[in-house]
């Protein structure tokens, strides 16, 4: 496609509102998703090739995401007005996935990396969340109990079954991300969990999972999960 020319010019099925309208937006691409949030371009730069630079120049979406707005507001044909647009459209997707969360069935790995990764994979700093599950390992209630820095945080035990006892829930499963990508436990997660593990026997609670969250790669999962790497 050719960066210099508007979007008012190119083939109707190219253009991104017209084809969103044809065929959802679930055929458009990435660029063309933020192309409609930036409207304009620049001269010789349409609003798609702006968004595929930003996706180029910032580690695709989950790296967009985590931009902060003054910077993003630098970039070539953004500005602090185009930069609001997409921290607010990024916002209401993690909002959304905190509230798909209430009452989902969380029984496997798989299913609590998808629910806690859009919001935690936008964070450049360790979280360590706790799901709350009732009997049927639906979650009750996510809480945070400890943020830390960009390769660590430090909670104990007691942090996290408290949330979970006054819950009064029977299970819980625990989530913390690595912001560096890779979902390989350290030896202090591995420590961690050991210790959790046994603090919560003592309260007769179940801990389904430890999960760390990564971000996608071609060479493996995206998470980490303690259970199928039998450390449960």
């Amino acid at each position: 496609m050719n960066a210099s020319k508007v979007i008012h010019d190119l083939p109707q099925g190219e253009k991104p509102r017209e084809k969103m309208q044809n065929l959802g937006p679930g055929a458009l691409g990435d660029d063309e998703l933020l192309a409609i949030f930036l409207r304009t371009g620049v001269p010789g730069e349409n609003a798609i090739a702006i968004g595929r630079r930003l996706l180029t120049h910032h580690g695709g979406l989950p790296g967009l995401a985590r931009t902060e707005l003054p910077i993003l507001a630098k970039e070539h044909g953004i500005g602090p007005a185009k930069a609001c647009q997409l921290a607010a459209a990024f916002e209401l997707g993690v909002r959304l996935a905190r509230r798909n969360l209430d009452r989902v069935e969380l029984s496997s790995p798989r299913q609590i990396y998808e629910h806690m990764a859009p919001q935690m994979q936008m964070l450049k700093t360790e979280s360590l969340r706790v799901l709350a599950l009732d009997s049927r390992l639906r979650c009750e209630k996510v809480y945070e109990v400890s943020s830390g820095t960009s390769n660590e945080t430090i909670a104990y035990a007691r942090d996290v079954l408290r949330p979970v006892l006054l819950s009064q829930c029977p299970n819980f499963a625990v989530v913390h991300n690595h912001p560096s990508g890779d979902p390989s436990p350290s030896r202090g997660d591995l420590d961690f969990t050991n210790n959790l593990l046994k603090a919560s026997e003592i309260f007769s609670l179940q801990l389904v999972d430890h999960v760390v969250i990564g971000h996608p790669r071609s060479d493996g999962e995206p998470y980490y999960s303690f259970r199928e790497h039998d450390r449960l």
